[in-house]
């Protein structure tokens, strides 16, 4: 089954070419805690040849030292647990990601976390897979973090899943034990969307129905692991109906040449193809498909190319590039998406962060929270924020309009990443659902404003001789904190309210306002001690 070919010692140019021929599938492993992620990625490797003699001697050497799997035998899930943490403690913390090849395919494999605490490593696994590989401890059946990660899988569009039910071996091969688990499953799925789903029964550590079809399970008729691998169908997966170029890079290398670089996100782009550029929506033809090795007279999903135009039109990078289409994207402000947030500090409507979708990057905030989804038993709870590994549908508004498809059309222009401004750290993840709804344009409420402002807006009354020196040392301290404030120097209750009203800090010259919040006599506190007054009493934050 390896990728071993007699090309290689007789013709290396001929192997090569036939290697880069080969169709790659992505996929990963997810379940349960110690359902067997890792041996069964080990067992795929040991059994398809795919493991340096130099590996498979270091793993025999710690599997002594750190192996679980009990004297005389090789641990082979210490292939793909190369974290010291891991291997004390026998479990997958970060993604690891293996390669291997077959004579019809070449595979990435993600080997994710099975803990709650790493679902938003799961979601980063998944993100750019075409299968899911998910794992039943066949002793236990269908668990919590079965249906968390079959959701995440459904929610990341995965199109194709893989159930593994593990440890047969502990169970006497029981056809009655898988039968029960493959009913639990297909129950449970009924509310997601997962369609294509292939059952298979295992033994990761003894090899069982991995690479080689099992002898102690001769009651199960379908294909083993490896060969399923090799046949499922993923070439329909792509969209080629609607064409999408997301502007890369414009590449000006003289006079005579004007190119625009990215990758093909989805359908075909041929030469004197009619194209809009949005979202301008200047149109022109396509000129040329320019590669590093020279012209193609067409370019389809996940090639990267350059195109230029026949007609000098304006377009920058961050734009998107249409063809052919079946279905028009939308262009607008203001979206709905399904958000995993994957920070420690949480995610409040309001709060500005950088929204990163395809090659475009806008300024904009999650301006509401629908819900959060409980992932364990796909329940709607009302939400206020958005903590670590929580997922929620929400509506997000940008500063400029953005060019963008339901993520269940299109993975590149319907995904999004959230970045904090200060760090510059991923702190989300977005799937567009659709279009904001009408009743998403609600009105502004005080508590959005203190989060938008960090602050709780206030009447303050300053009072004293030095009053109206203090005012101004104080709103030039708040403003270069980050603060929205201003001086009233007249007495106005109204003008002060409307103030107030407005998410601001009226810092009032006014002894006694009758709507006055705070009031500090400004012959017995200075600038700072007004601002650490402020402070303690959670006007400013």
């Amino acid at each position: 089954m390896s990728h071993q070919s007699d090309l290689i010692s007789t013709d290396i140019n001929a192997y090569l070419a036939q290697h880069e021929r080969k169709e790659l599938l992505r996929f990963l492993t997810c379940g349960n805690v110690d359902d067997g992620k890792s041996t069964l990625i080990g067992r795929l490797l040991h059994d398809s040849k795919m493991i340096y003699e130099d590996q498979l001697a270091a793993v025999q050497a710690d599997s002594v030292k750190s192996g679980t799997t009990g004297a005389g035998k090789i641990d082979l899930a210490l292939l793909v647990d190369g974290l010291q943490a891991e291997r004390e403690q026998g479990i997958t913390i970060d993604v690891a990601y293996r390669y291997f090849s077959t004579s019809t395919r070449k595979f990435i494999i993600a080997d994710t976390p099975g803990h709650e605490q790493y679902t938003r490593n799961m979601a980063t696994g998944a993100s750019t897979c075409d299968l899911a590989v998910i794992l039943i401890d066949a002793r236990y059946g269908v668990q919590t973090q079965t249906k968390r990660h079959s959701f995440i899988a459904s929610l990341l569009g995965l199109k194709h899943i893989i159930v593994a039910i593990n440890k047969m071996d502990l169970v006497g091969y029981s056809e009655e034990t898988y039968r029960k688990i493959q009913d639990d499953y297909l129950a449970f799925i009924k509310t997601l969307d997962l369609h294509d789903v292939h059952f298979i029964p295992m033994s990761a550590l003894d090899g069982d129905n991995v690479v080689n079809p099992s002898e102690n399970m001769p009651w199960f008729t379908g294909m083993p692991m490896m060969e399923l691998l090799n046949s499922i169908e993923i070439a329909s997966d792509h969209n080629f109906d609607d064409a999408r170029f997301p502007v890369q890079y414009v590449n000006r290398p003289n006079l005579d040449f004007r190119g625009f670089c990215g990758t093909v996100a989805s359908g075909v782009f041929k030469k004197g193809d009619q194209i809009t550029a949005l979202p301008s929506g200047k149109t022109s033809k396509i000129k040329s498909i320019v590669t590093f090795d020279g012209e193609l007279d067409e370019a389809f999903a996940a090639m990267a190319v350059t195109l230029t135009l026949e007609d000098e039109i304006d377009v920058s990078r961050g734009d998107i590039i249409l063809g052919k289409q079946q279905a028009a994207p939308s262009i607008a402000d203001k979206f709905k998406a399904t958000i995993v947030w994957m920070t420690e500090q949480a995610m409040v409507p309001g709060r500005q962060y950088v929204i990163k979708l395809a090659t475009r990057s806008v300024s904009g905030s999650v301006s509401m929270i629908h819900h959060r989804i409980d992932v364990n038993t796909l329940e709607h709870h009302d939400a206020m924020e958005l903590k670590l590994n929580e997922i929620g549908s929400c509506t997000v508004a940008v500063n400029a309009p953005v060019v963008f498809d339901p993520y269940k059309r299109n993975k590149t222009t319907g995904s999004f990443i959230v970045i904090d401004r200060l760090t510059n750290v991923t702190v989300g993840a977005g799937m567009i659902t659709g279009d904001a709804s009408a009743e998403d344009w609600s009105p502004v409420s005080a508590a959005e404003r203190a989060i938008r402002f960090s602050q709780t807006a206030s009447i303050i009354a300053l009072s004293g001789a030095n009053a109206q020196q203090v005012a101004y040392q104080l709103e030039r301290k708040l403003f270069d904190t980050g603060h929205a404030t201003t001086v009233l120097e007249q007495a106005n209750n109204a003008l002060a309210t409307a103030i107030k009203n407005a998410g601001l800090l009226c810092l009032c010259l006014d002894e006694k306002p009758a709507s006055a919040d705070l009031s500090f006599d400004c012959d017995q506190y200075n600038v700072d001690d007004i601002y650490v007054a402020l402070k303690n009493r959670d006007v400013i934050r």
